[in-house]
């Protein structure tokens, strides 16, 4: 017999290791036409979603990630003007794009339109009104087959993928790299999620053998969000242009401070740190300590 309380909610990401949250109120659990969600209250954590078993988002440390995700490629371009998101139903990524005043448009495709709604209802602070964004194209359809038949090209495009199982899945084939590099323009750059190395570093390896052979320059970053566990969380970076990841501090704290944005884990040193990687992921990889 299992000793642990009904009440808590055991993730099933790996097996033999693992978290627990306490549930202390379930609020709402549905299957879609896609996944199991699950949306619920933690006493520490705040409103969580998990699909498919698997947490997601926690409204107390989503912020590290969705901040991330979206300041780094976007300050780093410095000019983007058009922000494709794939994935990212719960809005926290959506939110922190439309802060940028000089993004004129966002395209975000999500295959799983319950979980917009169920997000909306359930977790409207990661969204904070975004999807009423009027810069806004939402647009509910498999990611891959969008980057695969869209004609509009994009500055950045941000993959919010969920793990590399289920409908996720496709978001980490060589196709869809391809695909996405299609779909940028010239001096574009993609990041996409990528795990957390320790756990998943043949994920990162795959990762690596498909962004060498696309980007003049592609790397891997990486950011501590304690809801995904196993250590720093990896996000993949693939730019047509070199110059973008060595740019000084004093560049990227001007684009900051410019763009009027208040954070609460992203920053300048922070942007540059993250680019520095520990020596089992390099090796992984094949890249020397000083790329």
């Amino acid at each position: 017999m299992s000793n642990i309380p009904a009440s808590d909610y055991l993730e099933t990401l790996y097996e033999g290791y693992g978290q627990r949250f306490r549930m202390e109120k379930l609020l709402h659990e549905v299957r879609t036409e896609h996944q199991h969600l699950v949306i619920f209250e933690n006493p520490r954590m705040g409103r969580v979603m998990a699909l498919d078993g698997v947490i997601q988002t926690t409204e107390a440390d989503e912020f590290i990630y969705h901040e991330m995700l979206t300041h780094v490629p976007i300050l780093a371009h410095g000019t983007a003007k058009r922000v494709l998101i794939i994935g990212g139903g719960d809005g926290g990524m959506l939110r922190e794009v439309a802060k940028h005043r000089s993004v004129e448009h966002i395209t975000m495709v999500e295959i799983d339109g319950t979980v917009v709604d169920m997000c909306k209802e359930f977790l409207p602070n990661h969204s904070k009104g975004a999807f009423d964004d009027p810069r806004l194209n939402l647009v509910i359809d498999d990611g891959m087959r969008f980057v695969a038949t869209t004609t509009e090209k994009f500055d950045v495009i941000i993959s919010d993928s969920t793990d590399p199982i289920g409908p996720g899945e496709v978001l980490f084939s060589e196709n869809f790299y391809q695909a996405c590099h299609r779909c940028l323009n010239e001096g574009g750059i993609l990041v996409t999620q990528n795990g957390t190395p320790f756990m998943q570093i043949e994920e990162v390896k795959t990762t690596a053998g498909r962004l060498r052979s696309l980007f003049p320059d592609w790397h891997f970053y990486q950011a501590a969000v304690p809801t995904y566990i196993g250590g720093a969380m990896t996000f993949a970076w693939g730019a047509t242009n070199t110059a973008y990841r060595k740019l000084s501090r004093e560049t990227l704290q001007q684009r900051f401070s410019g763009s009027g944005i208040v954070t609460r884990y992203y920053n300048p040193e922070i942007h540059i740190g993250a680019f520095a990687l520990p020596q089992y992921v390099l090796q992984a990889v094949g890249k020397p300590s000083n790329d």
